[in-house]
């Protein structure tokens, strides 16, 4: 195929025939394996509503066909015919990531016999809205999140856990725990060392993929599945978890959990913490607004709308009591009219994604308190360009 126009006519054939269906995203992975176990996909570049035609000499060179989330295989032979179909763009002066990529994979792939069974497969999904069914498919989904192909809660991630088999990361690549031990006298032998990171179902985001104009400074603060925004800074206190993050300029030096969304221009302070969709049941999604700030080892249970700061030490909950006061101090309903003492007291659920508010506690009396924010934080540029 040395024109463009023969390689779109062979890919509208390929798109008309019997049972094809073109897939919302899709994705070439490079898969781990101990015996019937996966242990890691990488996916090094996910296409998601796009490179529809790569999609359809994929599907084609595997005969794949059908409608249904899943993965085939792709052998070295079928990598090859892949990239044959696009002689037509090798000279054109244009970056194609997925050309690329196969021809890495044309240079590198081989049999590999080590304590991993490695091979390639192709991920396509077809329903984003369905449950997590494999530990691929688990890769995929956290892999869209972290490579900003979607927002957090904009995939089904249920039952990933479930799917996706605990593993001890090392130097040595990932390895089931119950061989540690043989594991380890493997390489000591070897003269070697075999170094463990940590023992968990998620890798560390940053031996996936980090997202241009971010920094993670501990490598431990950010698991695969964090969508971070460029501007974003995660300090060695903070802590991102999966299908959570961040929506642009973000500090983060507290705790972001799972299922959390942080807006734009917003500073999670140090020891703060945000109460995530796996934090003791909690159905309800949390977001913090724009330009907000958390205060030292602050938190809340509730979203915050734009423009709120929640003071030092200050944790909000849905059942806390708050009083409501006016820019001038003075007690106020829900509705900013005002009222006698004792009758602006209100549950924290009632403010929940409300815009503009301050939230202290009274030194004096210890009760919290909102009221209109005046203040709105700037983050330090130079942190974040």
């Amino acid at each position: 195929m040395g024109t463009v126009e023969a390689f779109k006519h062979y890919v509208s054939e390929v798109e008309s025939s019997e049972n094809y269906h073109r897939p919302i995203a899709f994705g070439i992975g490079i898969r781990k394996k101990r015996e019937d176990k996966t242990l890691e996909v990488f996916y090094p570049y996910i296409n998601y509503e796009t490179a529809y035609g790569t999609a359809a000499i994929l599907q084609d060179v595997t005969k794949h066909r059908g409608n249904k989330n899943g993965f085939v295989n792709l052998n070295h032979k079928q990598v090859k015919a892949a990239l044959l179909k696009f002689q037509a763009f090798r000279s054109d002066g244009q970056k194609h990531v997925n050309i690329e990529l196969l021809d890495v994979l044309t240079n590198v792939y081989r049999d590999v016999k080590t304590y991993h069974e490695v091979d390639v497969i192709v991920y396509y999904l077809y329903d984003k809205d369905l449950a997590v069914e494999s530990a691929e498919e688990g890769y995929f989904k956290t892999q869209c999140l972290s490579q900003l192909k979607v927002k957090p809660h904009g995939i089904n991630v249920s039952g990933i856990f479930g799917k996706m088999n605990n593993v001890a990361w090392t130097n040595k690549g990932p390895i089931l725990p119950v061989d540690l031990a043989a594991q380890k006298m493997y390489w000591t032998f070897k003269g070697e060392e075999l170094v463990v990171s940590h023992v968990d179902k998620f890798p560390y985001l940053v031996n996936f993929h980090v997202p241009e104009g971010v920094r993670v400074v501990s490598g431990a603060k950010a698991r695969l599945g964090a969508h971070l925004s460029p501007g974003t800074t995660i300090m060695p206190a903070g802590y991102v978890n999966f299908n959570a993050g961040t929506l642009g300029n973000a500090m983060i030096e507290g705790r972001v959990s799972a299922g959390v969304v942080v807006g734009e221009d917003s500073d999670i302070g140090g020891g703060a913490s945000i109460m995530g969709t796996l934090s003791g049941g909690n159905k309800n999604v949390i977001s913090i607004g724009k330009n907000c700030l958390l205060g030292a080892n602050a938190g809340t249970g509730i979203s915050l709308g734009d423009g709120c700061t929640v003071a030092a030490g200050v944790y909000l909950t849905a059942a806390s009591k708050i009083s409501l006061y006016d820019a001038d101090k003075k007690p106020v309903d829900i509705h900013n009219k005002s009222v006698e003492e004792g009758l602006n007291v209100v549950k924290g659920l009632e403010l929940n994604g409300k815009a503009y508010l301050l939230y202290l506690q009274d030194s004096q009396s210890g009760k919290i308190v909102a009221r209109p924010n005046t203040k709105q934080i700037e983050l330090n540029e130079s942190l974040h360009g």
